[in-house]
């Protein structure tokens, strides 16, 4: 199925993952919300995130996200559905979305009621 949008999804190479670009995606509250949303429940769709934001914010907050490799997207008919990166992250730098998700618990809280794919 051809993509939504006019240009592909830009997703780096495991060994193009910079630890700066990754933690400063991470330091913005909404994205981190969304990380930890994603490890808890993967494969949700964009639409079923934050409505106290438009959604050209989120998907801005998406983009770097996944620019930075923290997600994956792909697009299911009309939804983009997101999965966390978690394996290729921990094969890059081992160990570090594990921590993100434990120095996050009192930080924020994941969604719920989100669409799921």
């Amino acid at each position: 199925m051809a993509s939504r949008t006019s240009s592909p999804l830009v997703h780096p190479d495991v060994e193009d993952f910079d630890l700066f670009k990754i933690m400063n995606a991470l330091t913005d509250e909404l994205r981190l919300t969304i990380v930890v949303t994603l490890a808890a429940s993967p494969g949700l769709a964009c639409s079923g995130f934050n409505r106290d934001v438009t959604a050209s914010v989120l998907t801005r907050h998406f983009r770097v996200l996944r620019e930075a490799g923290l997600i994956r997207q792909h697009d299911v008919g009309t939804r983009r559905i997101n999965t966390l990166r978690k394996e290729e992250l921990d094969q890059r730098f081992p160990g570090l979305v594990d921590l993100v998700l434990k120095e996050s618990v009192g930080r924020v809280e994941p969604y719920t009621n989100c669409d799921s794919a």
